[in-house]
């Protein structure tokens, strides 16, 4: 597809990339050629596996491995430094202490993960001085007090408040948010005429990613920068560029503006990007609740699960007599074959509950019956049997499944420990589990490593029916998933339901894909309820203003159908 053309001369202007790996060069990127123009907001959409993050490595002369560009160009217009004539630099073909001079310089970096990008153990303000002092020449700024001062305003800019006092603090002292607002502090440092964001928000609850994009916006459009941004989220896209390109096994399907992309979209993987996307439908989409309800129900009769008054108090280290109320009088019950789903941002106490229900956390007090059978005051032999009625499903497919284990293994688990059947016995409930999440049993003797993140949420459901559990808690379990593999599990988990009777508890901090799949919403905040009742009526008529807050933040409302 040719690039988008316009009077103005672009920034940067890549034609005909393509990028392989291996000794046998195989193309992973195929012919892309786009350009970006001085001040725009572009972002680049796709799955993994698309191919959106080799070429940010192309741009920035750090693709993984033996990776290389066999064929295209990337260029790099504008002044070099200030004052100098302009220039163009082939960046494919420039050496690698030419581009430690781009980096960070002229392209800045915003990568995705703030946990494993800042450096452990240097205070938060040295690494941004870091990043100043590899860049006197264009900021000017000769000694380590100016640095100090330029350090404390560049953080706050980016949000973060006591700047002074906190820059001399350690990563691990600030939230998943702050440590966001950190990399882009220190990628702004040089005040780059392009920014690359990486999914920078992806592992952010909505209301701080809302937050954080919205400074970055501000600082972008303050500075004239130009932004590239690499993401999966369609509805973010729209909401945040003036561009989208739309990328599908290495090559770009189309390119426009996001009211045509998502109003009009042209391409068949397009279409079903956007139809997938569960923000750009959460407006009008059938919630689950009008799904045929079970009998038992609408009967009234006992909930499979039942929490009272639960609440969980932790004793903080280093503090005399400190306590900290991460559950609050928490109460809600889960109907037999439905779907309640707990909402609420980090640190709302959704993931305590949930350890309580799986008897992994004691209550403070308060009770959680499962059955009508008590989890907080059972111990021993009985709490065993009641861990068999529910059972997890995790967040992250690649951390929750023992890399050294075949799949058969995996999914046999939990049957050895609970010394159910003999091995003939308990390889046929296997094959029969991976049917039933629709895997082949040729993946039986398989490693983690060689499926598909998708395959792997599977192989963790099909470990979670093992001991046929009544209940499911699936804690964050498609939020580490894209947009079409994440619309797959959704599907085959509501197909479970049916067929089985399954009851789930979904713990999720996505409104969206609340409304796809619940019969019931609890909003959680600060460790308390704050608002609970059916998913129609809290989407259409919430009442506390905590909802609302979830509900704007939502990415891509404007363009939900």
């Amino acid at each position: 597809m040719p690039p988008v053309t316009t009077t103005a001369a672009p920034l940067l202007a890549v034609r005909d990339l393509e990028v392989s790996f291996g000794e046998d060069p195989v193309a992973v990127v195929h012919r892309v050629s786009f350009d970006l123009f001085p001040g725009e907001r572009v972002a680049i959409v796709g799955q993994s596996g698309s191919g959106k993050s080799t070429i940010v490595g192309a741009i920035l002369g750090l693709l993984p491995g033996d990776g290389r560009i066999t064929n295209g160009s990337v260029s790099l217009h504008g002044s070099v430094s200030p004052g100098a004539a302009h220039a163009t630099l082939e960046l494919q073909a420039a050496s690698e202490k030419r581009m430690r001079g781009i980096r960070g310089r002229r392209i800045g970096l915003v990568p995705q993960d703030p946990a494993s990008n800042l450096n452990p153990s240097m205070k938060v303000g040295a690494q941004i001085d870091d990043a100043l002092a590899g860049n006197v020449a264009r900021n000017g700024l000769r000694t380590r007090a100016a640095r100090q001062d330029r350090v404390v305003e560049l953080m706050t800019e980016a949000g973060i408040p006591d700047a002074a006092r906190r820059s001399r603090q350690f990563p691990h002292e600030f939230s998943g948010g702050m440590r966001q607002r950190m990399l882009i502090a220190i990628a702004l440092a040089s005040e780059p005429e392009l920014l690359i964001a990486d999914e920078p928000t992806s592992a952010l609850d909505v209301t701080v990613q809302r937050q954080i994009l919205n400074h970055l916006q501000a600082l972008v459009d303050a500075r004239g920068t130009t932004l590239l941004f690499i993401t999966h989220d369609l509805g973010l896209a729209a909401d945040r560029t003036d561009r989208i390109i739309v990328m599908s096994e290495g090559e770009i399907v189309e390119i426009g503006t996001p009211r045509e992309i998502l109003l009009n979209p042209q391409h068949e993987y397009t279409k079903r990007l956007v139809a997938a996307a569960p923000a750009l439908g959460v407006r009008n989409a059938p919630p689950a609740s009008v799904l045929a309800r079970p009998a038992a129900h609408a009967g009234g009769a006992t909930p499979i699960l039942a929490v009272h008054n639960l609440v969980k108090e932790f004793t903080l280290r280093g503090q005399r007599g400190g306590i900290v109320r991460a559950v609050n009088d928490v109460t809600f019950s889960l109907a037999r074959g439905t779907t309640t789903a707990l909402v609420g941002e980090s640190g709302s106490g959704k993931t305590t509950v949930a350890r309580i229900l799986l008897g992994l956390d004691t209550a403070t007090s308060g009770e959680a019956l499962v059955d009508g059978r008590s989890i907080t005051s059972t111990s021993g032999s009985e709490l065993r049997r009641l861990r068999r009625t529910v059972q997890p499903i995790y967040q992250d497919p690649y951390g929750s499944l023992d890399p050294t284990y075949s799949i058969e293994r995996l999914i046999d688990e939990p049957l050895r420990i609970f010394r159910v059947g003999d091995r003939a016995s308990r390889r046929q409930r296997v094959a029969e589990l991976l049917d039933q999440v629709a895997l082949s049993r040729g993946v039986a003797q398989r490693r983690p490593n060689e499926l598909s993140g998708g395959q792997r949420q599977r192989v963790a459901i099909a470990r979670a029916l093992a001991l046929e559990p009544e209940v499911l808690i699936c804690d964050e379990a498609v939020s580490a998933l894209d947009v079409l593999v994440q619309e797959q599990i959704l599907t085959l988990l509501q197909d479970l339901q049916q067929r089985l009777g399954l009851s789930y508890l979904f713990i999720t901090h996505d409104l969206a894909v609340v409304r796809q799949i619940a019969h019931n919403v609890v909003v959680m905040q600060q460790g308390s309820v704050v608002e609970n009742g059916d998913v129609n009526q809290v989407f259409t008529a919430p009442d506390a203003a905590y909802t609302h807050e979830l509900l704007g933040a939502i990415p891509g409302a404007a363009f939900a159908r």
